[in-house]
Parts: structure tokens; sequence; C-alpha cells
């Protein structure tokens, strides 16, 4: 696909007015889920955003049903190309597998998308469309392939095929150039390795956080307790600004959508970043906030 009609394609579902009710709709349902049922929403989407995996779900389990599919998609042909059962066994289970792995990276895939916003949330919308249409169709040549009706089954898989490419194709540019799913915040090469002037000392109060740039990158240093910490100023999630969110006991919580760090070294407490924040040292020396990357913690 070349890079004009590549962008007529975004162009083209910029225009789908269409997302926006719909998407509002489905971004209310999956808060009802993981927002207004306490401790156990909470816990839920921390394990659909990858907390403990530490790198985001969804585009580990996407590979689930691509690979299951395209594997049911060889196996179609063979049968085709020679009648043996064996073949048609293979492709069977291949299907039912990727069935599987569709509903838990459609979940997980819906945990991700309610935090976009414009382009990449239509873009997501129609993305979730061509999966879930997909999904229907390999569900509907599951069941055909099970009352004998092969050969329907199989037109409808290469049908479903061709539905779940033109999805992926749409994912990857969401994470790849929309940058969804990646983290935000800079790599320890961009942090300074040894101890740099961040900030006055007394111009940290205790209980407050300020954002200061140290070599161009924004840090966020905040006091607590009489102890001075510094994490990355932007969010891992999406880049949200640390140092205008709320300071809690040993963490903080991002502004824009609730993911909380720790203080002390930067791990997530809760989702739904996947990534931990970089953490760097602090010291005081002659009134001045010096940071340097790493934790002692």
């Amino acid at each position: 696909m070349s890079q004009t009609e590549s962008l007529d394609v975004f162009h083209v579902i910029d225009q789908q007015q269409w997302t926006e009710p719909l998407g509002d709709a489905l971004e209310q349902g999956v808060a009802r889920v993981l927002d207004d049922t306490g401790q156990p929403g909470k816990q839920l989407a921390n394990f659909l955003h990858g907390k403990w995996l530490g790198h985001p779900l969804h585009p580990a389990v996407t590979d689930v049903p691509l690979g299951a599919w395209t594997a049911a998609a060889a196996m179609d042909v063979a049968d085709a190309a020679s009648g043996d059962d064996k073949y048609a066994a293979g492709s069977d289970a291949a299907v039912a597998v990727g069935l599987v792995g569709a509903t838990l990276a459609a979940v997980s895939g819906l945990a991700e998308w309610r935090h976009t916003q414009g382009r990449p949330r239509r873009i997501g919308m129609v993305h979730a469309s061509l999966n879930g249409s997909a999904t229907f169709l390999y569900a509907t040549s599951l069941a055909l392939r099970s009352q004998g009706k092969r050969g329907l089954g199989r037109a409808l898989s290469f049908a479903g095929f061709a539905t779940i490419m033109a999805g992926a194709y749409l994912g990857g540019h969401l994470s790849l150039k929309e940058r969804i799913g990646v983290d935000h915040s800079p790599s320890e090469d961009e942090l300074p390795s040894e101890f740099t002037p961040a900030l006055p000392d007394a111009d940290l109060p205790e209980g407050e956080m300020r954002r200061v740039e140290v070599k161009g990158v924004p840090i966020m240093l905040a006091r607590q307790h009489g102890r001075v910490y510094a994490l990355a100023e932007s969010c891992a999630h999406l880049g949200g600004p640390l140092s205008e969110g709320e300071l809690k006991e040993s963490s903080v919580v991002c502004p824009w959508h609730g993911s909380r760090f720790s203080l002390e070294d930067g791990h997530v407490l809760d989702s739904p970043s996947a990534f931990a924040q970089p953490c760097l040292e602090t010291r005081v020396r002659d009134g001045q906030i010096e940071v340097r990357s790493g934790c002692l913690g």
C-alpha cells in the first residue's frame, strides 16, 4: 500500500461519524465494569492492562488469533487440495484456539482503547469492528464445520482471515504511528548519569511536587516526610504530566488516566500504565536538589 493510499484510508476513517456515539456508549460500558465495581474492577483493569506482565497485554495476546488463523488458512488449503482428514481436524482446532485468543484480545483492547481520543479513538473503533467481524465469521465457520459443511466453513474462514489482516494493519498503525500501547517516558540514556542540579532545595515544600527540566528532560520532584523523590515527568502510559497529578502516600497518580506509581522506585501500583516510571536518585548539596538516573530504593 502506497503512502497516498494509506493516508486516504485514515482520511476516510476520520469521516466516519458513527464512531462517536458508538464509542461513547462503549466507553461508558467499559467504565461501569472497570471503574464502578470497586477493588474487583481495579484488579481486572490491572490484569487487562498488563500490570503483572510489565508490558501491555493486548499486543501480546493478539498474536494468538493471528497465528492460529494463519495456521488454519494453510491447513484449509491443504485440506481442500488433498482431502486428508488430518488437515481438517488441525484447521478446526486452530480456528477454535483463535476464537479463544480473539476474546481475550478484544477485552484487553477495549481496556486500552477507552483512554484514547481523536484520531486514535476513531481508528480503534474501526479496528475493533473489523476484528469483531472476523471473529463472527470464524465462529460461524466453526459451527458450519461441525455440521459437515466444510466448503462453506472454509470460505467464511478465508473471509475472516482477510478481515483480520485489515484489522491488524490498523492495529499496527495505532502502535507505530499513534504510539498507543508504547512507553511514553524517557529512556535511561536520556536521564543524567551524574548528579545534576535540578531545583533549589527551598523551592520544594513538604507534601508538594514540582516540574523541572534537567538537560532538557522533564523531571517530577516530590517531597514527602522530609525525603525528596524524583520520577520522569511524562507518564509512561500516554505522556500525562505527573507533577500535575495527586501526591498520595509513597505514590503519585497521573492526572490523565489514573496510573499510580511508587515514589520509591517508579513501579506500577495501578494501571492503565503497564510500564514502570523511570526513577532518579536524589541528594541535596549546597542548597540544591540534584538528581541522577537510578534509584537507591
